[in-house]
């Protein structure tokens, strides 16, 4: 396995972990897209989860492509 390998599996498992951090509303139906929330800014500690997800796709993302190439 390459260092490739690696950052994509421990981005992978980040992600994952981030997105389920970032769940919003505590019922099933919220989870599902079932909330009738209105109010899509993100503010404060939110914000960040939300940023820093972003950065790990595009760190998933790009590893997975130099992986490809590299091979």
């Amino acid at each position: 396995m390459t260092i490739w390998n690696y950052i994509t599996i421990i981005t992978a498992a980040l992600i994952t972990l981030l997105v389920l951090i970032q769940t919003r509303g505590a019922s099933l139906g919220a989870g599902l897209g079932g909330s009738g929330e209105v109010n899509t800014v993100r503010r404060g500690s939110d914000k960040t989860l939300h940023q820093i997800t972003i950065i790990f796709i595009f760190i998933f993302a790009s590893s997975i492509i130099i992986g490809i190439v590299a091979q």
